[in-house]
């Protein structure tokens, strides 16, 4: 699968049992969620869970991806992968993923780090957080410049992250972002209709 332009990036919250996850997933995914990462540090046994969670992304026709994981992704055969600054380098995801597989890489705050991924073949670069956020509450803060001069200069598809809600979001897509991150912004009551409200933000104003 390809790594889509636009849209709505959801990623699966922490914590929670493997029912939960899977009713949240599917609820974003019916809501319009265009990629699916599943980002788990706790749990030991992953395997069966990401199968599922694979399983009912490409039920939807799309993407999913495991964050951190090379090996986990190697093994169920996901879409693909998302790397922090502490977990490999692109070039040896992608001869373990394989040519096809989505690859894309954690830039914080730095363009630099963002032109050099594009060179080394990533799929999609991210930035963030932006806003504060409980998934990475010491995250250190990146600037809303930095999507609009990324844009510029990069053709890859841009992710913005880190507390992203429908009322700060547009800022984000006005400044250069093509997809929205979010995972708190998700679990709040109804995960499907906070989906459709992030997925409204890319239609509105002629996004």
């Amino acid at each position: 699968m390809l790594m889509p332009k636009r849209g709505l990036y959801a990623i699966t919250p922490e914590g929670k049992t493997a029912a939960e996850i899977l009713e949240f997933t599917e609820a974003v995914l019916k809501g319009g969620a265009c990629v699916v990462q599943y980002r788990e540090k706790g749990r030991n046994d992953k395997t069966d869970l990401a199968k599922k969670l694979l399983e009912l992304c490409h039920a939807h026709n799309v993407p999913f991806l495991i964050n951190d994981n090379v090996e986990l992704a190697e093994t169920i055969g996901a879409d693909g992968v998302h790397l922090g600054k502490d977990d490999g380098s692109i070039s040896e995801a992608r001869q373990r993923l394989g040519k096809s597989a989505i690859i894309g890489v954690s830039c914080y705050n730095s363009l630099e780090c963002a032109i050099a991924a594009e060179k080394e073949g990533a799929n999609y670069v991210a930035f963030g957080r932006f806003f504060s956020s409980n998934s990475k509450p010491l995250a250190a803060p990146a600037e809303i410049g930095t999507l609009t001069a990324a844009k510029k200069v990069l053709t890859l598809p841009i992710v913005a992250i880190g507390g992203i809600l429908p009322k700060n979001g547009t800022s984000l897509i006005d400044a250069g972002a093509d997809l929205l991150a979010v995972i708190g912004g998700l679990t709040i009551a109804n995960s499907e209709r906070a989906a459709q409200t992030f997925t409204a933000l890319f239609s509105e104003n002629g996004h």
